[in-house]
């Protein structure tokens, strides 16, 4: 009742018994529950008000509203109603005094009888809770309602749910809180209770309710009210009836309570009746339900119990079938209450079970009920078992069989599925109680005593032995795991000779857990010892089972894996007898057990060399003693038997010949010789070393290895055998001795140190192997490692002493240098005497190469078994880092051999070859030593370590040439990494290998003097740039603060402040170093240094850091005043975008100087403070004395450009800085003094033009210029000014303007002077535009024509060049082409360059002022605005664009020739950058005239390629320069190209001229007829876009590509006036040829899957990718161009790309939009379509059809007859239509996600057309804004004009019902001549393929000649003419399909 939430019906394993649960209802802090009737009755009487007296009556009349109305609402059906009810009723009971609340009693112990039996428990326990209030407000009011509630009340205490059934207790408690008054209610209401719980017995499922219930809902209640009754009454007995003593829960009441007697003759005689009534309650037992059952058990068990009497003759029969049958009960839930009835019932009725069929009725069924595991209740039943034996009636069963049968069935249980652990243990504790209980029972069941001693035989050879036993021996594992019994690994294959024959018994095929043989073999043990305790001879049948299953596992011939499984379960069993009887001190085990077996077994173990045989004999050993187990293999049967020697004879037999027997016996027998029972053999020697004779022991056996008598007098004559061996033994002993320093009290034991194994026969032995030469003995290196010890951590103890130790591992040392000293790379060998000069007295053996690899792999043997114990040898530091340095560096030659290239000879390849495999076995070696153990070591050894590894790496990067730079860089930084990581544990560790590698030769104070050496003597030059390369490594690897700042970031408490001020400056000259060396092989100081120490820089900023900066700056700031004149007559770039220009800066000081000022005041971390200070530095170095110091002045120019920026006043555009600066601000700036005074100097100069060599002029131009920087602006316009100077400055730099435009006569045009000229243009018109007059101007635009001039000549004669080259060359001479082409191309004087670059840079600030100034203009810019100077300005723009054209086109040829060709022109504009770059702003700024004229003077050059190639070239270029890909894309976008760039010339004629669609009809249709044919360069990715583009890349150049192709097209058709038949044949060339997988591609860059999280509108909520397209839609759909959208795609990056992909998606559903609905309906994806849907209804559909209305409204299309209104509000527009009498009116709405979704069209009205007509207009409308492509507005003009048509009696097509077709617009032209009836071409040509019939539509002739008019003669002549097995037919959607149609030619006019 109420089975929510997984309630169930019965009782659950929270639910206590009847017994129990009655303790806890009546225990002080428990409260009973009350049963409660059904239906509404009072015991047998239904409550009525109508029936209550007068007074009672008026009573209830005076029931509080409030409250009548919440009781009303409890006999609703809904339980929510009710769970309401009752909270409001808890409410007011508890606000309500206690006499207005008795008032409903009466009514309320309706209501709660009835809750009490809700299906929903929720509404259950809200009604405890409203008792609860309800018996705290009435207190003892409640006395005289108490028997109408208690029967309900004690009911409720049982409920299937605990939380109900506690809410329960708790009213009941809250009514009586105290033990007695609990009971006295109980029994004042006795007859009550008994009543209501026998009204529920009989209850039904269909009586339960008066409404209509869910009948399982019916039975789940009837199933619940049934069990809890059951219960109630089974507890109700036990609290009435029980006697005092043992009721349960009346321990603590005194006397007995008033009217208990009577209670209890009252119970007594009720339940009596019940259970009569009920015919025993066994129909109960039959119940489906196992609540029901198990509360019957209860019942029965509390009959059984209190009322036994009721138990007679007459139903003890059937009582006992039932209950003593109980054991088919398979439900674990009544498992616990059968019990207790049946061994209950068996206790007081034992006479029962003589009145059954006792095997059929009881046993049978128990004996399934065992062998199914007890059906899941194994911790219940399993105890209950030897209580069942107790009570079983021995004369009921047969023993034997009995017994047999009972153990049969509970042993074939035990492995149930899903068993547990504690069920294992139940198991077997039973298991052993109820065997243990039929031993010490055997009397029961039999008379003598010699028929006792034979049942227990009977007993232990038929359950103990055959049962457990045998499940013992055969016993596998689930998980199939090797097992370690007693610390003996078992091998199997050591045994291959022994074989087994079959078990006579078969093991059974079941898998269990290794637990469950540890139960099992514990639970024999314990039967056995108590066994022994109840009578020893009893062991006498195990022992003799155990014996011989020993001796026939040794004699078996069966497989090796099955004798060793079962000889490791006899010594598991040992194990087992060592953990659970000996610990007892319980001899049996060895006595009467293993000390018999192992005597027999003994002879038959030596004569087999049996390794199980073996392997048994040593854990008998380990676990009895090695005295005790010899004395019982080597004593007399007669004296074992006579058992009469005492304590003192038996040890000092053991202490005669047990070392008699061990020397003479055991250890020639260990020792004998090697094969597959040797290790077996040397364990047992092993276990059978005694602590009494330990060394004895010890001697023997070593002196038996070693024995001269065996072998030969010196080591090498040594048996191999008798050395594995020995070998072997020390191997184990060490083992041993491991293992014991684990565990506890080893110290007690002898051998349990090293030195209790040292002997001087085995450290000379060791000695001399290790001393000897070639050839080695198989096992020599075995031997040694088990002397040494060291293979693992834990086990370094030598078994030698400390001198032997050394000598050995000095000889290893010897072998191994002598190995590196034959190495073929010199620094190795160099490396191999260093090494040797670090330990003494070790002179190096000469011999051949296969001996010295021999010697050196007989080491590395050694080593390997033995180099943890280097570690005992700290204070032989030179010994031990010697060692381990020849082991990294001889796995440094492996890595270094496996890099070779083919530049060695043959002969030193071939040595290479031979020392590899050892190289490799070192390296492996090397690989596996775990890094702790490096820094385990001394902090001598470690030091000495570091630095010999560090030597060595060094002479490496410098000595080694045989691989190339980047691979031995490489290598050098991975063994630097790996010394550092094993080494450098600690930081000031980490930092002194690095010191010791970073250190110099050369001191670093005079780094700058070296540094220039290398540069002028070009000494080492390589081998610097690889020690570079390998710091800038080691930087990336390790990090900045490491390698390059040291202490100075990590600072340490320890070190002394000299040592880091000292490290700092160390660093700071690394730093400097490397922005010096500029480029290494692998990276540079501006891609990879300066990132890092800017990055750095930023994160930390500190003193030391700031201290660092200044040394790196004071240290190239020095070597630049020293040696920066070198560079004085190179002139530099100082704008724009200085830092792309440190490459032509050639004095490596200055270069290092300017990137380091460059980037640190770039990224913010030196301010303007700071560049003040620099400012006035240089400013004092400027003079020396009176003099200038000419390398200051040189290095000046390139510095302060780099100062300025930070100190100039703001940054300004060319057009801001209008006004003059504060001149006292300027004035009180020593900068702006300093560059006055500077300005000063320079016009003491005489002009430019007049210069002389020798003269300084040069270098103060610099100077100046270099005063006024120009940065990038990131717009069109190319640079922007950086300062705002005062009046007085610019009047200065004016005046030295014109200074040069007075000298204008001279003639010197030395290149220098002329560049000098072009940058004094470039700042004069930046900042002193406004003071130009006519003159200024005219010298300005002179120079500007004549330098541009001049780079145009260049560029068209490097295109003539490249055009003669490749034009009819074949591709056979293809590499004497391309360098003709890199010579041409290759720019040798960049002067010219140089100058048109400045020239453009001035022209583009010019050009600026010209379009940016607002009307207020200056004198200045309006002398320019005249026609002279349009002109002039013109000319500059036009050479600009020739420039362009010029190397497009020199491209574009290149390209046509092959991709390497047009890579060479490409890199050649990457030397000129900032050039191109001028050029494509001024290109993309220039006006349609010019673009004109231009155009078509290339054209006129005659080149192989004209200017549309040339831009297509750049366009798609392969190396894409982003400047000139837009300028590309922006002239091939508008006109007057546009039209010459999409349509190839085949058919731009043709789509040439004004054609207007409402020409006269009497031209001919040329919208379908003729075809369009694109530029190839687009119409490839047009036409033929491939399925492949969607796998690629997302930013793939193809891609990229293909999006521009389509972004030109759409641009072209937006620029194209409606309507016009060159748009026409445009669009439906797009839809007969345009591949829509453009659509795909598109969304692939919009992240659709966020619109399926319902993000609104805001730009802010959605990713970036989506953010962008959705702006980029709305813009194109706002703007109509995709300008904006290419501008910014480069670089190209996932946003700009989903920029443009939006963009073109907004366009493309302007200008075609039924083809974007047609790719839309063709989307099988429903999840995609959707999320297209919902972006385009988002962001493209609202501007859109406000554009369209918008249209749709300006549309000139009304007249008298034709009308249109428009409602933007709800997306319509009404079409009215009148002819004459005639009317229509036509709503079309556009759906939110149009184009998407099509235009619906509805006719309003219609007067005076006929329903065919008005079908027939009302679908023509529908079919034209369906399928245009364009405007509305043109589709509504086109239906207009089609019914304007059919009304001046033009006729329709018969096919399509329409006078225009609706998708090329065409009118009716080819008729029939039968039924004259003309046609629209494309719905013929329809019909017939898709009719496949040569028939006229409507007429059906055959035959159907054409009729023509005569204006259509030649046109149908031309163009309807079709091959005679094909035709072209067009159909409604405009794609174009081939038909075989043999008749259609004949029906055509020829």
């Amino acid at each position: 009742m109420g089975k929510q939430k997984g309630d169930g019906g019965g009782r659950t394993k929270n639910r206590p018994s009847s017994s129990s649960l009655a303790a806890s209802l009546l225990t002080s802090g428990s409260t009973a529950p009350v049963p409660v009737g059904f239906g509404g009755y009072v015991g047998s009487s239904r409550f009525d008000p109508a029936s209550l007296s007068s007074d009672d009556s008026s009573a209830f009349l005076d029931v509080d509203s409030e409250v009548a109305q919440h009781l009303k609402r409890l006999a609703r059906k809904d339980p929510t109603t009710k769970l309401k009810a009752l909270s409001y009723l808890s409410v007011l009971f508890k606000q309500k005094s206690g006499k207005d609340i008795v008032l409903i009693i009466p009514q309320w112990a309706f209501e709660y009888k009835r809750l009490l039996l809700d299906y929903n428990r929720e509404v259950r326990r809200a009604t405890h809770e409203t008792m609860t209030n309800l018996v705290t407000a009435v207190g003892r009011d409640l006395a005289p309602h108490l028997k109408s509630l208690m029967g309900p009340w004690w009911f409720a205490q049982f409920d299937a749910n605990s939380e109900v059934s506690q809410a329960a207790k708790r009213s009941l408690q809250a009514a009586f809180p105290v033990q007695e008054k609990r009971l006295e209610a109980l029994i004042l209401c006795t007859s009550e209770v008994f009543m209501y719980l026998e009204e529920n017995l009989k209850l039904t499922p269909q009586s339960l309710s008066d409404k209509a219930v869910a009948v399982d809902e019916l039975e789940e209640m009837h199933r619940q009210v049934i069990s809890s009754s059951l219960l109630a009454l089974a507890t109700l007995l036990d609290v009435l009836v029980c006697e005092q003593l043992r009721r349960p829960g009346f321990e603590n009441i005194t006397a007995e309570p008033k009217h208990a007697s009577k209670a209890r003759t009252n119970a007594v005689s009720s339940a009596e009746k019940l259970f009569s009534a009920h015919k025993y309650f066994l129909d109960f037992l039959k119940s489906q339900s196992p609540a029901i059952r198990s509360a019957t058990y209860s019942v029965l068990r509390s009959f059984i119990k209190n009322i036994p009497h009721a138990f007679n003759e007459a139903n003890m029969k059937t009582i006992a079938t039932s209950i003593l049958g109980a054991f088919m009960e398979n439900n674990p839930v009544c498992h616990s209450s059968m019990w207790e009835t049946i061994l209950l019932f068996s206790k007081r009725f034992p006479d029962s079970w003589t009145l059954l069929n006792v095997q059929k009725t009881i046993l049978n069924r128990l004996w399934n009920f065992l062998k199914n595991g007890c059906f899941g209740s194994q911790q219940i039943s399993y105890p209950a078992l030897v209580i069942f034996l107790e009570v079983v009636p021995p004369k009921a069963v047969a023993a034997d069989k009995f017994f047999l049968d009972f153990f049969h069935s509970l042993w074939a249980g035990r492995n149930q599925q899903h068993s547990s652990a504690a069920d294992q243990l139940a198991f077997f504790r039973a298991f052993k109680e109820c065997f243990l209980w039929g031993l010490c029972n055997a009397s029961r069941y039999c008379d003598g005593a010699e028929s006792i001693f034979h049942f227990q035989v009977f007993l232990i050879d038929n359950i103990l032995v055959k049962l457990l036993w045998q499940d013992f021996l055969h016993f596998v594992s689930s998980n199939g795991q090797k097992r370690e019994i007693s610390g003996i690994s078992v091998d199997p294959s050591e045994d291959s000779n022994l074989h087994f024959h079959k078990r006579t018994v078969e093991a059974p095929n079941i898998k269990y857990p290794m637990s469950y043989f540890q139960e099992l073999g514990k639970c024999i043990v314990e039967i056995l010892s108590d066994i022994y305790l109840l009578e020893h001879k009893l062991l006498s049948s195990f022992c003799a089972t155990f014996q011989e299953t020993c001796l026939q596992v040794f004699q078996q011939n069966e497989i090796i894996e099955r004798r060793t499984e079962n000889i490791e379960q006899i010594i598991h069993f040992l194990s087992l007898l060592e953990r659970h009887a000996m610990q007892k001190d319980e001899a049996w085990p060895l006595i009467n057990l293993v000390g018999p077996m192992l005597a027999k077994a003994f002879p038959l173990i030596r004569s087999l060399d049996s390794v199980d045989g073996i392997r048994l004999l040593s854990v008998s050993v380990c676990v009895f003693g090695p005295r005790k187990i010899v004395w019982e293999l080597f004593v007399d049967d007669e004296e074992r038997s006579c058992g009469s020697l005492s304590d003192d004879r038996k040890r000092d037999l053991d202490s005669g010949i047990f070392m008699q027997l061990f020397k003479e016996t055991f250890v020639p027998w260990c020792l004998h010789e090697y094969n597959y029972s040797t290790s077996a053999r040397l364990d047992l020697l092993l276990t059978l070393l005694d602590n009494e004779y330990f060394h004895e022991q010890l001697c023997a056996i070593i002196s038996f290895a070693t024995n001269s008598k065996h072998s030969g007098p010196g080591p090498g004559s040594l048996e191999s055998d008798r050395i594995v061996i020995l070998a072997m033994l020390l191997e184990k002993a060490r083992e041993k001795i491991t293992m014991r320093k684990m565990g506890e009290h080893s110290s007690r034991q002898q051998g349990s140190f090293p030195d209790h194994w040292h002997h001087e026969l085995l450290e000379s032995t060791a000695v001399a192997i290790a001393c000897s030469f070639p050839p080695f003995g198989t096992s020599d290196s075995r031997f040694v490692r088990a002397v040494l010890g060291g293979s693992r951590e834990g086990n370094q103890f030598p078994f030698v002493s400390r001198n032997a130790l050394i000598t050995i591992f000095k000889e290893v040392l010897k072998k191994l240098l002598t190995f590196l000293r034959e190495s073929s790379f010199a620094w190795i060998r160099d490396a191999g005497s260093l090494l040797n000069s670090a330990v003494s007295d070790l002179s190096l053996e000469n011999g051949s190469s296969l001996n010295v690899i021999e010697m050196a792999q007989f080491a590395l043997d050694i080593l390997e078994g033995s180099f943890f114990c280097l570690k005992t040898l700290d204070d032989e530091s030179g010994l031990v880092s010697s060692i381990s340095a020849a082991v990294f560096i001889i796995a440094w030659e492996f890595s270094m051999a496996t890099a070779i290239d083919d530049t060695l000879e043959d002969e030193s390849k071939k040595k290479i070859k031979t020392q590899l495999v050892f190289c490799e076995s070192v390296h492996a070696f090397r690989t596996k030593i775990n890094n702790q153990f490096w820094r385990s070591l001394s902090v001598d050894i470690q030091k000495k370590l570091g630095s010999m590894l560090i030597h060595s790496i060094k002479m490496a990067i410098f000595m080694e040439d045989n691989i190339t730079t980047e691979e031995m860089v490489s290598l050098c930084c991975i063994w630097m990494l790996e010394v550092l990581e094993c080494l450098g544990q600690e930081q000031y560790q980490e930092q002194t290998l690095l010191d010791q590698l970073l250190s110099s030769s050369v001191d670093p104070d005079f780094f700058l003097t070296a540094f220039i050496i290398h540069l002028i003597l070009g000494c080492n030059v390589s081998d610097h740039c690889k020690f570079v390369s390998l710091v800038d490594k080691l930087i990336s690897k390790v990090g900045f603060d490491k390698i390059v700042c040291g202490y100075a970031t990590h600072a340490i408490s320890t070190l002394h402040e000299e040592m880091t001020h000292n490290e700092v400056s160390s660093r700071a000259w690394l730093a400097a170093e490397l922005l010096c060396t500029w480029r290494w092989p692998g990276g540079n100081a501006l891609g990879s240094f300066l990132p890092l120490l800017s990055a750095h820089a930023k994160n930390r900023s500190s003193v030391s850091e700031q201290s660092l900066l200044d040394s790196i700056f004071n240290i190239l700031l020095d070597g630049a005043l020293v040696h920066g004149g070198s560079g004085a007559k190179s002139l530099y770039d100082i704008w724009p975008g200085l830092g792309d220009k440190m490459e032509d800066i050639e004095e490596p000081f200055l270069r290092a100087l300017v990137s380091l000022l460059l980037t640190l005041f770039r990224d913010n971390i030196w301010d303007a403070v700071k560049a003040m200070t620099l400012f006035e530095l240089l400013e004092s170095k400027l003079f020396i004395g009176e003099s200038v110091n000419m390398n200051c002045l040189s290095i000046l120019p390139l510095i302060v450009n780099v100062l300025i920026r930070p100190l100039s006043w703001r940054s300004v555009s060319s057009g801001e800085c209008s006004g003059d600066v504060n001149s006292d601000a300027v004035e009180e700036s020593q900068v702006q003094n300093t560059i006055k005074n500077w300005l000063q100097r320079t016009l003491l100069f005489p002009p430019l033009v007049t210069w002389q060599a020798g003269q300084d002029m040069e270098e103060w131009f610099q100077l100046v210029i270099s005063c006024y920087p120009l940065s990038p602006s990131g717009g069109t316009e190319p640079l922007k000014l950086e300062r705002c100077i005062s009046h007085e400055e610019r009047t200065l730099v004016l005046n030295l303007f014109r200074k040069q435009r007075h000298g204008a006569g001279a003639t010197n045009q030395l290149p220098v002077v002329q560049l000098l000229l072009s940058k004094l243009m470039v700042i004069s018109v930046g900042y002193c535009w406004k003071e130009f007059d006519e003159e200024d101007w005219d010298f300005f635009f002179s120079h500007m024509g004549r330098w541009i001039q001049s780079a145009v000549v260049k560029m068209e004669e490097v295109a003539e060049n490249v055009n003669d080259v490749i034009a009819g060359s074949s591709i056979n001479n293809l590499n004497v082409n391309l360098k003709k082409i890199e010579e041409i191309v290759f720019i040798s004087d960049p002067y010219p360059i140089n100058n048109a670059r400045n020239a453009l840079l001035s022209f583009s600030l010019c050009h600026g002022l010209l379009r940016c100034q607002p009307a207020e203009e200056s004198d200045s810019l309006t002398i320019l605005k005249t026609e002279k100077w349009d002109r002039i300005i013109d000319r500059i723009v036009e050479a600009a664009l020739r420039l362009f054209f010029c190397t497009g086109i020199s491209e574009a040829i290149a390209s046509s020739y092959c991709l390497d060709a047009a890579s060479i022109i490409l890199s050649s504009r990457y030397g000129h950058l900032c050039f191109w770059e001028l050029v494509a702003s001024v290109v993309v700024n220039s006006s349609p005239h010019v673009r004109e004229r231009a155009v078509k003077s290339v054209e006129f050059w005659g080149l192989s390629r004209g200017p549309i190639n040339a831009l297509y070239a750049m366009l798609f270029s392969s190396k894409p320069i982003a400047s000139l890909q837009f300028a590309a894309y922006a002239i091939l976008s508008s006109e007057p190209v546009s039209q010459l760039a999409i349509i190839s010339e085949d058919t731009a004629i043709s789509l040439d001229g004004n054609s207007s669609i409402d020409q006269d009809t009497s031209r001919p249709d040329l919208s379908s007829e003729e075809t369009v044919h694109l530029k190839e360069e687009i119409s490839c990715m047009i036409e033929k876009l491939p399925y492949q583009v969607l796998e690629m890349d997302l930013a793939d150049e193809q891609r990229v590509n293909v999006f521009l192709a389509w972004a030109l097209l759409l641009s072209h058709l937006m620029s194209l006036p409606s309507l016009t038949p060159p748009r026409e044949r445009l669009i439906q060339y797009i839809l007969d040829s345009g591949n829509s997988l453009i659509l795909d591609c598109i969304f692939q860059h919009i992240p659709l899957e966020w619109m399926t999280q319902g993000l609104k509108k805001k730009d802010g909520e959605l990713p970036a990718e989506l953010s962008a397209a959705a702006t980029a839609a709305t813009r194109s759909i706002s703007t109509g161009s995709l300008l904006f959208s290419v501008e910014s795609l480069w670089p190209v990056e996932p946003v700009k790309l989903a920029t443009l992909a939006g963009a073109i998606y907004g366009l493309m559903i302007c200008v075609l939009p039924a083809y974007v609905r047609g790719w839309f309906t063709d989307l099988r994806d429903r999840s995609t379509s959707s999320l297209v849907e919902s972006f385009t209804r988002a962001w493209c559909s609202p501007p859109l059809i406000a554009n369209e209305l918008s249209q749709i409204k300006k549309a000139d299309v009304a007249d008298e007859n034709f009308t249109l209104s428009v409602s933007k509000s709800a997306n319509e527009v009404v079409a009215t239509y009148t002819k004459d009498d005639s009317k229509m009116d036509l709503v079309i709405r556009l759906p939110p996600s149009y184009p998407l979704r099509p235009v619906d069209v509805e006719c309003l009205r219609s007067l005076g057309i006929s329903e065919v007509k008005q079908r027939k207009w009302l679908m023509s409308m529908m079919l034209f804004v369906r399928n245009q492509n364009g405007a509305l507005a043109e589709a509504i003009r086109i239906w207009k004009r089609n019914f304007d048509k059919e009304f001046e009696g033009v006729e329709e097509c018969p096919i399509c019902y329409s006078v225009i077709h609706t998708t090329n617009h065409s009118v009716p032209r080819l008729a029939c001549k039968t039924c004259k009836h003309k046609f629209h071409s494309a719905c013929l040509y329809k019909w017939f393929s898709t009719s496949h019939k040569s028939s006229c539509p409507l007429c059906h002739d055959v035959v159907v000649p054409i009729h023509r008019g005569p204006a259509q003669h030649d046109f149908y002549q031309c163009k309807l003419v079709l091959p005679d097995s094909a035709s072209t037919c067009i159909s409604e959607s405009g794609a174009l399909m081939r038909t075989s149609l043999p008749s259609f030619a004949e029906m055509m006019v020829t």
